[in-house]
């Protein structure tokens, strides 16, 4: 895990507010036709409650996946993203351990 990639995800208001979203899917997610914490929320669902155009969504995600922040799952037409706990906890104890 690259401390400094994973800050650099971090800087943008849009990926943060997306980690966000996905740490209570059901609350921000209501609708979906899997288990948000197991499978993940729809990308088109993620796109359509930024606002933003689905490529720069898809290009948002991409990154928060590439650092290990989310793991992405395709299932049929979609692919779903969940967060990675598993990595936040890591990279907490990254953080409380040189910062």
């Amino acid at each position: 895990m690259d401390t400094k990639d994973i800050f650099k995800v971090l800087s943008n208001e849009t990926r943060l507010q997306i980690l966000h979203w996905l740490k209570e899917p059901n609350e921000y997610f209501p609708d979906q036709d899997v288990d948000p914490y197991t499978v993940g929320v729809c990308v088109s669902c993620i796109q359509k409650k930024t606002g933003l155009a689905q490529s720069t969504v898809s290009h948002y995600l991409s990154m928060l996946e590439a650092t290990g922040l989310v793991i992405a799952t395709r299932q049929g037409q979609c692919t779903y993203y969940r967060r990675n706990e598993e990595a936040f906890s890591k990279f907490a104890s990254v953080v409380a351990k040189e910062l």
